[in-house]
């Protein structure tokens, strides 16, 4: 822990605010690199359970032809979804219901069967739009899943986009692990403090806090 005054806080967080400048300058530019992502047409005839029966990919849009997928770690005999994703999920639960006004769906998709996905579902309070895949390969297939390209993974929590043209899906962008970061807040939230999320700091001795 390093201590100063006011005047050399002031121009250690103006040198930091030009690296915050810059880093967002970077982010922007990466959103246009990913929107300008070649298109992949998703041919493979996926059909997803939910609590409303059957439902098609292109189903999954509802009227809008843009769609955030949420691979929510919950596997096929899971009682359960991942802690970390349950942590996630409960901090996007009520943002993604913003996401229509601008054209955009979102849904997680989950290996359990829906049986399972709704008493979690339930058990957590959460509204979002939440189905099973369990009887395709549609999470092996994006890589949230054991196969390629996380063969020695079971589950993989992650982030997919796709856009629809009538009833054509195409795949348009994909990340996994740290590239979910953004959609827990409670994390970005933690960044910004002196202890960050992890609780720890290399010059402060004392602990504040413990996970469950």
């Amino acid at each position: 822990m390093k201590t100063g005054t006011r005047e050399e806080w002031l121009a250690a967080r103006q040198d930091l605010l030009q690296r915050e400048k810059e880093l967002t300058r970077a982010s922007d530019a990466l959103a246009r690199a990913r929107q300008e992502l070649p298109w992949v047409q998703v041919t493979e005839p996926y059909v997803f359970d939910s609590t409303e029966g059957e439902r098609t990919f292109p189903e999954l849009f509802g009227s809008r032809e843009q769609l955030l997928v949420y691979h929510l770690m919950m596997g096929p005999t899971w009682e359960e979804a991942c802690p970390g994703c349950t942590y996630t999920a409960d901090t996007f639960d009520r943002a993604v219901e913003h996401l229509p006004h601008r054209d955009v769906g979102f849904v997680a998709i989950s290996r359990a069967p829906v049986d399972a996905i709704e008493a979690y579902k339930a058990r957590m309070g959460w509204s979002f739009d939440w189905v099973s895949c369990g009887r395709t390969t549609f999470n092996q297939d994006l890589g949230a899943a054991a196969g390629a390209p996380y063969p020695d993974g079971v589950e993989m929590h992650g982030l997919s986009s796709f856009a629809r043209d009538g009833d054509a899906v195409f795949h348009t962008y994909s990340t996994f692990d740290r590239g979910t970061d953004v959609l827990n807040t409670v994390w970005q939230l933690l960044d910004r403090t002196p202890l960050g999320r992890t609780g720890e700091h290399p010059n402060w001795p004392r602990r504040r806090y413990e996970y469950a």
